[in-house]
Order: structure tokens, then sequence, then C-alpha cells
């Protein structure tokens, strides 16, 4: 299961990424917009250093190196504003020093036109958002995913994702999920991860 960070500051955050580890969360994307570089620093430092190959970071993507992160994502915006820099493959250096690639997506023909150098990608909102308040798609992503026709890069759900429609989300083709509003605008916030773990695991 993957989790993507609270995008603010919240009580007891690092204990909590610590037990969503131990109970077998596999990515933790860490998305921190308005974290400068001594806080992101800060943040890392404070995640055990086993969990390092598990994180995969949204920004500041020049302390990967330095805290020996092997992941990092782009946002929609990031990505295509580096796809317009002056080079044939924009992205192959960081391949080549064995950064694992991710990115988001909002509609399924930007996901099926995706370069197999990224791995997966999130396409979202699903369902109306947990955490943004009046945040959901204008189209059914249900239907859109029936035009998927990219199978090298995983499609991964996100926005809204729960323990009540998680099985659903798999059924109509999504390779995996990532949990957001459901583990932090919760107040038990590995209870909702087990759930949805324990649902995919039978699935």
């Amino acid at each position: 299961m993957i989790v993507i960070s609270n995008p603010n500051s919240t009580a007891d955050e690092i204990s909590i990424i610590h037990s969503l580890f131990e109970e077998g969360m596999t990515l933790f994307h860490v998305r921190k917009p308005n974290f400068g570089e001594t806080e992101m620093k800060q943040f890392l430092s404070a995640i055990n250093q086993n969990y390092r190959e598990n994180l995969v970071l949204h920004s500041h993507h020049h302390l990967a190196e330095e805290f020996d992160i092997k992941r990092i994502h782009f946002s929609e915006s990031k990505r295509k504003v580096t796809l317009m820099l002056p080079c044939k493959s924009p992205f192959d250096s960081y391949v080549t020093k064995g950064f694992h690639l991710s990115t988001s997506v909002h509609t399924i023909e930007d996901f099926n036109a995706l370069d197999n150098i990224f791995e997966y990608a999130f396409l979202s909102p699903v369902y109306p958002s947990i955490s943004k308040e009046n945040y959901f798609s204008k189209t059914d992503l249900f239907e859109a995913v029936k035009k998927r026709n990219n199978y090298t890069v995983q499609l991964i759900a996100l926005g809204g994702i729960e323990s009540k429609n998680i099985k659903q989300t798999f059924k109509n083709g999504f390779d995996n999920a990532a949990l957001l509003g459901t583990i932090w605008n919760s107040n038990n916030p590995i209870k909702n991860f087990k759930l949805c773990q324990q649902i995919v695991l039978s699935y």
C-alpha cells in the first residue's frame, strides 16, 4: 500500500509514519509543498534510516542523494516543465543515477502518453477528495480507464480512497491505490490503513 504524507504538519506524524511501515506500508510519498529545505531536512532526518529506500520525494529532489533516497516523484506541472527542457531525454539523468521515477496525471489521455521511464502514475481524483474540500473529477475516471492502452506504467488510484471503496477501485482497472485523507483526516489512521490493506490482500 502507498501512503502520501499530510501536506501540513500533524501531531505524532513521525510516530504514525513508523507505525504504518511496521504494518506493511510499502511506499511513503513525502509531499510537503510548504516546506523549505531546512524543514525538509529535519523531517527526513526524523524518519528511521531503515525506511529510506521506501520514501518517495516530491520536492527538494537534490536532497535525495544526501538522504540515500532512490525514489523521486514529479507532479504533473513539474513533469511538463521538465519535458520542455532543451535536451533529448530530461529524465534519463535520474535513471542513470539509479532513481525510480513516478508522476501524477489527471486524465487517462495523459496517462496513456507517459513514457515507461515512469514506474507508476497517480490518476486523481477518483472519488471526491477526503482531504480537499469540493475537489472531485469532472469526468467519470472509471469510464475513462476503459480507454487505457498504457500497460508499461502502473496506474495508481488517488483521491477519496478508503476501505468502503478500495475494492471497487481495483475492480475498475487500477493496479494499486494511494491513501491520504483516510489516514490523516482520521482519529485512527493505523486502523484505517489496516482495513484497506486487508481488503487489498484478499482481493
